[in-house]
């Protein structure tokens, strides 16, 4: 029960974190003045756009954390979310509330930070086998929903 209670709490700052970077994505594309009529002296267009090139390159980390969010939450909707994509174990809590969007355990990651096709030979290719251990039960999306009006 403890690591299902953990996983809601998980989803509901996945949740968040999306919501947030949406807004913030927004708010970024629409500051990013790329046709703006520039005034002043060559410094001050250098300046204006070194400002436009370091909110692009945020907008897009923040863009590539937004689809590994959307990536956690739709593996939360197949029942998926906290399994290895490697090993095909549960991914321990600890790592998932430090980097919720891990689809690795911390033995595949080394492993894939190691070997750049560690992945492509370890991958799991079919999810229909996929388990947790033997007599678990299935979890379904259903179980996972939150309440979010609070």
């Amino acid at each position: 029960m403890a690591r299902r209670d953990a996983l809601l709490r998980i989803t509901k700052s996945l949740l968040t974190r999306r919501t947030e970077l949406r807004k913030r994505l927004g708010m970024e594309l629409d500051s990013l003045n790329l046709t703006a009529q520039t005034s002043g002296d060559s410094a001050d267009v250098a300046f204006e756009h070194a400002g436009d090139e370091l909110a692009s390159h945020l907008a897009e980390v923040e863009a590539k954390e937004l689809a590994q969010v959307e990536r956690a939450l739709l593996r939360i909707k197949q029942g998926k979310y906290g399994v290895c994509d490697g090993c095909v174990c549960k991914i321990p809590v600890a790592r998932l509330n430090a980097l919720p969007y891990s689809t690795l355990c911390i033995k595949c990651q080394r492993e894939a930070e190691r070997d750049r096709n560690w992945m492509q030979d370890h991958a799991v290719s079919d999810w229909s086998s996929v388990k947790d251990a033997e007599g678990d039960r299935e979890m379904d999306i259903s179980d996972l929903e939150i309440d979010l009006s609070r």
